[in-house]
């Protein structure tokens, strides 16, 4: 049996649009008080408003330091409670090293690695002192399987994983649990630069998800009775999985 979520509190990043739009919508249909946070006010408040009461904006560059550290109050203005962060915010880049942009891999790494530690390290206080929680991660199936054509944003996952299952380890005493999902390609913003050849390969394939179908995954952690934890979970298209 699954445990329900409905009264308990919740924030994700990178949440206007993608795989955030879509964890936001199911933590919000299970009852949970969620805090949207992007960079996107515009897009954040046209997607509070499809969401209704329950879904609350928080306009915030993640890139943004202080911003970052100084979130939870905000968080916590909006819902008076946080059981569950959702590091979800990541950027992606493609393509050989050689021919690559160190500027652009920069802004990957630093939102995808540093910004992401961050912001839960804003949270942890919190959590600790509840001495419970959950922080999930929007991982990557590159942080496991090294990707030919996808260096910089493998070595970010790679990261990702090592923090992921460090720290897990650390907050085991706080009754927090932490852990990453790991989604294959997913049709969202972060494939925008991938070459239509290559996009249109992948969908005749069926070497591609649907955001919701990520979602499905990151609930299943959350609903786990307390005593059980997820630490990863993997998934991928069938298509992809040869």
């Amino acid at each position: 049996m699954g445990a329900g979520l409905s009264g308990k509190t919740a924030a994700v990043t990178g949440a206007a649009s993608g795989i955030g739009l879509a964890c936001a919508e199911a933590l919000v249909g299970s009852g949970v008080k969620v805090v949207l946070i992007d960079r996107d006010g515009e897009k954040l408040d046209e997607a509070c408003g499809q969401l209704g009461e329950l879904a609350f904006p928080l306009t915030l560059d993640l890139l943004d330091t202080a911003a970052v550290s100084g979130m939870l109050p905000s968080i916590l203005e909006r819902t008076g409670d946080l059981d569950i962060f959702h590091a979800n915010a990541g950027a992606y880049v493609g393509g050989n090293v050689a021919d690559g942009d160190p500027d652009v891999w920069d802004r990957v790494l630093d939102l995808n690695t540093n910004a992401t530690f961050r912001a839960v390290h804003a949270v942890l206080p919190h959590l600790i002192a509840k001495k419970s929680g959950d922080i999930v991660f929007t991982s990557s199936v590159a942080g496991v399987i090294p990707v030919i054509w996808e260096p910089i944003y493998t070595a970010s996952k790679f990261a990702v994983q090592a923090f992921v299952h460090s720290t897990r380890r650390q907050l085991i005493e706080h009754g927090i649990r932490m852990g990453a999902v790991l989604p294959g390609p997913v049709v969202t913003a972060l494939l925008d630069d991938w070459p239509k050849a290559k996009m249109e390969e992948a969908l005749a394939a069926q070497a591609l998800m649907e955001a919701h179908e990520v979602a499905e995954a990151v609930m299943f952690m959350l609903t786990r009775p307390r005593g059980i934890v997820i630490r990863d979970i993997t998934i991928l298209p069938q298509g992809l999985d040869m």
